[in-house]
């Protein structure tokens, strides 16, 4: 064996070389490597061609790196901050921009102000958030909305103040975005009646919970009062209706629907949350029933790959357990993460569903 086979063997064997191999992201910063037959030094995630590991070698410095006398690639430039932290700060800004504007600035106007184009804008700012800029600026006039009803604004100043240019154009979305009329939710929710009831299943107790619209909550726990006391928490000013023997029936399908994962649950729902919620909460009710997937993947699918975390924090934020399945979301490795009502109870759902699929 030549020295050459013996260099390209360990290198083989080093598993940082999967890891560049890869193009894994997490590991810029922690090792470098250079290429003999091309004079330069990349970062882990490099996009360029794949190289011969006989030609490799891996640093585990930059600055070993840099000894060489080999010049920085051009494409992964792994003298500068990772192109993730640069987009993030990108992203961050964007979002500062459109926060402290008075009315929500074209995505042109954003670009130009930043020296950049309208489309690598665009990309870079949906890749992180899951939102485009004219959603996010959206999101954050009906964040304004909601502020103002809460400080007992009237609806109208509230509109008006937020940025909307008519209150027809808030009106064709007040529904969803709070959920109810913009006058009730300033009075927080008063007006709105919740009907609700307590039930058992073989996964321990549930409290379902209905609006006008349709089932607003399906909650999960040990102890029916806390329970009662979480729904309160949610609907703090809604009036509260139980012993409601008409919707005993309601609740019965429902615990028909957990305890049988193979049907569907065939009754309407209220579902209440931002549109990256909304998006994240669609496409988890597109995962097979006994089938489970990443955040990461889901992330992939709303189109937003660099919102794992963002993913999980709509996951936790689920109201409707089982009618919109969280409990399909898994690690990477396949391993159960958090879940709002149990992991052993989450665990017994996928093993249930599982087996009847």
């Amino acid at each position: 064996m030549n020295s050459e086979d013996a260099h390209a063997r360990a290198i083989l064997a080093d598993p940082r070389w999967a890891r560049i191999v890869a193009r894994d992201k997490t590991a810029d910063g922690e090792f470098s490597y250079t290429v003999g037959t091309t004079g330069i030094y990349c970062r882990p995630s490099c996009a360029s061609r794949g190289c011969n590991p006989k030609n490799v070698t891996i640093h585990d410095t930059l600055e070993s790196a840099q000894a060489t006398g080999f010049r920085a690639c051009k494409r992964c430039k792994p003298d500068g901050p990772a192109a993730d932290v640069v987009n993030a700060e990108l992203v961050t800004r964007v979002c500062r921009m459109i926060e402290e504007s008075e009315t929500a600035p074209s995505l042109a106007d954003l670009a130009e102000a930043l020296g950049l184009s309208s489309g690598y804008l665009h990309r870079v700012f949906k890749a992180h958030t899951g939102l485009t800029p004219k959603a996010y600026a959206n999101a954050c006039k009906a964040k304004r909305v909601r502020e103002a009803l809460v400080a007992n604004a009237s609806v109208t100043d509230a509109i008006y103040d937020a940025g909307y240019n008519s209150s027809s154009r808030f009106y064709e979305t007040s529904n969803a975005l709070l959920g109810m009329t913009p006058s009730a939710y300033r009075k927080g929710g008063t007006k709105e009646d919740i009907r609700f009831a307590i039930g058992e299943t073989s996964l321990g107790s549930i409290l379902v919970a209905s609006s006008a619209k349709g089932i607003a909550a399906i909650l999960l726990g040990d102890d029916p009062e806390e329970l009662a006391r979480n729904l309160q928490d949610r609907f703090p000013n809604a009036t509260l209706i139980g012993a409601d023997t008409a919707y005993e029936e309601v609740v019965s399908k429902v615990v028909g629907f957990v305890e049988t994962p193979t049907i569907s649950l065939d009754l309407p729902l209220d579902v209440r949350g931002t549109a990256f919620q909304q998006r994240v909460w669609q496409a988890l009710r597109d995962i097979p029933v006994g089938t489970t997937i990443s955040y990461a993947a889901i992330a992939e699918r709303v189109g937003a790959p660099s919102a794992t975390r963002a993913v999980a924090g709509a996951c936790a934020a689920n109201k409707l357990a089982l009618a919109i399945p969280c409990h399909r979301v898994v690690r990477n490795d396949g391993a159960l993460s958090g879940y709002a009502w149990g992991v052993e109870r989450k665990r017994a759902i996928l093993e249930r569903e599982r087996a009847a699929a």
